[in-house]
């Protein structure tokens, strides 16, 4: 009786030969996307500013703790583990959403005060003459965040990063003619003003987790208030359960970089918040902010309801949200006042 050697059988190794490196390459997938998925811990903009001016032999000056926050924050995004994620087409980025929107909380942030720096910090007045480097810096930060190639976000959030280096740099030099930094109530309450609106915007989505009806409050105090069309006075708002992740993640990531940089600007603007009785807010605000950065004790983003037994991790974040504007409201009041 003949036997049938399946060992040999070459078919066979060879298929286990598949399957093994298609079990290790799922394995190492699995594993970096544990390891790249984790969110980077706060730095000290003042002492990273310090470090900045003792290395290049240059003074720390109004400015330099906001121009330092906001450009290393955005180089901590680009070269944390796994360096930037939204536009990866190859496994495991790919396949990852948590830290992309993570990644475009940060760029938002980003831009918002790049944009502050440009039209408010850097000008002494509406008719004065915009600063070079900050001109090219807020179109090359307003690249869409998902671009590969010709040109890739990285590259262009890059030299946005080099022309507020250069901007910065300017304010440290002797040259008095040169770059400026204006640390006044009134530019750092219209900046503030936008941080309002952007994390009223978060709260609202977050909140929307599990579902409100909301009532339309869009024209109320104002008798002749129009809109281009009709609105219902009652609305169902509920986020898409593929969604609720994205939206968490968005705000973690744009909480963590604003939480730095009212870090900085509560040093560059010390004596106008001690002026006006407003460090206590600011503090306030970024105690908030520090408090939505908690660990998540989860392999995932809960969204459970209001009061049942499982926890919702989008409303604790919308509450600590909340409370931020809500002392951010109050902060921008006094600054406002003569």
């Amino acid at each position: 009786m003949q036997t049938v050697d399946s060992g040999a059988n070459p078919t066979s190794w060879f298929a286990r030969g598949v399957w093994a490196v298609l079990l290790l390459l799922a394995l190492g997938t699995l594993g970096l996307m544990w390891w790249w998925d984790t969110e980077p811990d706060y730095f000290d903009p003042v002492e990273v500013a310090r470090q900045r001016a003792s290395l290049n032999n240059q003074r720390v000056v109004v400015g330099s703790a906001t121009t330092t926050a906001l450009v290393h924050s955005a180089k901590i995004m680009l070269d944390k583990r796994g360096g930037y994620l939204s536009n990866d087409k190859l496994p495991p980025g790919v396949i990852m959403d948590n830290m992309p929107n993570w990644e475009f909380g940060v760029v938002t942030a980003s831009r918002d005060l790049t944009r502050a720096l440009r039209n408010e910090f850097s000008r002494s007045q509406t008719q004065s003459v915009e600063d070079k480097d900050l001109q090219e810096a807020e179109p090359l930060f307003s690249s869409p965040n998902d671009r590969w190639l010709l040109p890739s976000s990285e590259s262009q959030y890059r030299k946005a990063i080099e022309r507020i280096e250069n901007y910065a740099d300017r304010l440290a030099d002797d040259d008095l003619d040169d770059a400026q930094f204006y640390a006044r109530a009134d530019n750092l309450a219209d900046y503030l003003s936008v941080v309002s609106t952007r994390l009223g915007s978060l709260s609202q989505r977050l909140s929307a987790s599990v579902g409100q009806t909301r009532i339309d409050t869009d024209l109320a105090n104002d008798g002749n208030a129009q809109q281009s069309r009709p609105a219902p006075g009652e609305r169902m708002v509920k986020t898409p359960w593929s969604k609720i992740d994205d939206n968490f993640y968005e705000a973690r990531g744009y909480t963590w970089a604003l939480r730095e940089q009212l870090e900085a600007l509560r040093v560059d603007f010390a004596p106008v918040l001690g002026d006006k009785n407003a460090l206590v807010s600011l503090e306030q605000v970024i105690r908030e902010l520090e408090e939505a950065q908690g660990p998540i004790h989860s392999p995932m983003v809960l969204n459970g309801t209001p009061f049942g037994f499982f926890a919702n991790h989008s409303l604790v974040l919308a509450n600590y949200i909340s409370r931020a504007n809500a002392a951010l409201i109050d902060l921008r009041e006094l600054l406002r006042r003569g």
